[in-house]
């Protein structure tokens, strides 16, 4: 193994968004032991999430990390090296990517024709480079049927999984980035092979992850459903992941 692609909340992180806590709260180290014993195998991790690139930033830098993938897939940095992942659209006088999606009026629309099941995801939504993010209660492929007949097929909504309550966290991005694909542009990058690599999650999103890896792990609280050759783990978030990793190391051990 050579690189582990990992999600962040829900995932590598536990309750409340620690690394040392469980699912339920509970102290403990064994995120960071997993994250430890990559650094003695030399494992890259590469956190890869929804959350603003200046957020992913200070948390790459607090684990040692020095690639991660931020917004969705939208945005990869490596060794300090900015990538767009997101096609025709880049950012241009003056507008960042998140103002031209604002001014295609699909947002607007998205909000006006689910209201009462969909809303800005506040405050986790302003100063974004790109995604516009929500929080509700819709299905996202019936959304994207939306905006693909309104003219808008050049963007997608992404379920990104659970946040609290029954509610998801869905990000508006172009319908060419994602995290699946920003994988395989760092793994080109970095000239690792598909079975070098694992990917951990929790979401519809970070399941797309599975295609493009050698294995896949969705953490046990994850609200999708298993598919063929993607493993659960029976811990849930932070412990989960450790799960997967030494899991992972363990096996490469015994084989060779």
């Amino acid at each position: 193994m050579k690189c582990v692609y990992t999600d962040l909340d829900g995932t590598l992180l536990g309750q409340g968004a620690s690394l040392f806590r469980t699912a339920h709260g509970d102290f403990t180290l064994l995120a960071a032991r997993a994250l430890e014993a990559c650094h003695r195998a030399g494992v890259e991790v590469v956190i890869k999430s929804g959350r603003r690139r200046a957020q992913v930033m200070e948390d790459a830098r607090l684990l040692g990390q020095t690639s991660y993938i931020f917004e969705v897939g939208t945005g990869m940095v490596i060794d300090g090296e900015l990538t767009w992942l997101t096609g025709e659209l880049q950012p241009r006088d003056g507008l960042t990517i998140h103002d031209q999606i604002e001014q295609t009026g699909a947002p607007a629309l998205l909000l006006e024709r689910h209201s009462g099941r969909l809303e800005p995801h506040t405050p986790w939504d302003v100063d974004r480079e790109v995604s516009h993010l929500f929080r509700g209660t819709i299905d996202a492929a019936e959304a994207n049927e939306l905006l693909a007949s309104s003219g808008h097929a050049n963007l997608r909504l992404v379920d990104n999984g659970e946040i609290e309550g029954g509610l998801h966290a869905f990000h508006l991005i172009p319908a060419v980035s994602s995290k699946a694909a920003a994988v395989v542009a760092h793994m080109r990058a970095r000239g690792y092979a598909p079975e070098e690599c694992i990917g951990v999650g929790d979401s519809a999103e970070d399941l797309d992850v599975a295609a493009v890896v050698g294995r896949f792990f969705l953490v046990a609280n994850a609200d999708v459903p298993t598919t063929p050759g993607v493993e659960r783990t029976e811990a849930a978030m932070s412990e989960g992941f450790y799960e997967a990793v030494m899991r992972t190391l363990a096996e490469a051990r015994a084989v060779s």
